[in-house]
C-alpha cells in the first residue's frame, strides 16, 4: 500500500489549512498507508457522501468507524469538480481504467 507524502496531503487538504485540526490531520494522513480509489456512477458524489456521512451520523462509515475528526477513516469529494482536482493529486491519467460493469443495464436501466 502507498504512503502519502506530506506535500501531497497538504495539497489535497489545502482548503483546511487554517482549521485548528489541520496539523493533526496532516500528521495522521502521513503516518501510514492509504487506499486511494476513484468511483464513478449515477449521482456518485451524492451517493458516496450519503454512505460516508459525518462523524456524528450513525449508520454511516464515519459515524460508525471514525474516532475523531483528525482520524477520519475516509475522504469523499464534495463535488465532481473537486473530485477531478483531487484525482489528479493521487493518480496519473494512465492509472485510471475505463470499464463497463456487466450489470450496468440492470442497475441503471439504460
Amino acid at each position: 500500500l502507498p504512503q502519502a507524502d506530506r506535500r501531497l496531503v497538504e495539497q489535497h487538504y489545502e482548503q483546511l489549512r487554517l482549521k485548528p485540526f489541520y496539523p493533526a490531520l496532516v500528521a495522521y494522513m502521513t503516518s501510514g498507508p492509504v487506499v486511494a480509489m476513484v468511483w464513478e456512477g449515477y449521482n456518485v458524489v451524492r451517493c458516496t457522501r450519503a454512505m460516508v456521512g459525518d462523524s456524528s451520523a450513525v449508520g454511516t462509515i464515519r459515524g460508525d468507524l471514525s474516532v475523531h475528526i483528525t482520524r477520519n477513516v475516509v475522504h469523499a469529494s464534495d463535488s465532481t469538480e473537486t473530485a477531478q482536482r483531487e484525482i489528479g493529486f493521487w493518480f496519473r491519467r494512465d492509472e485510471l481504467v475505463a470499464w463497463d460493469s456487466s450489470d450496468r443495464d440492470n442497475i441503471y436501466g439504460l
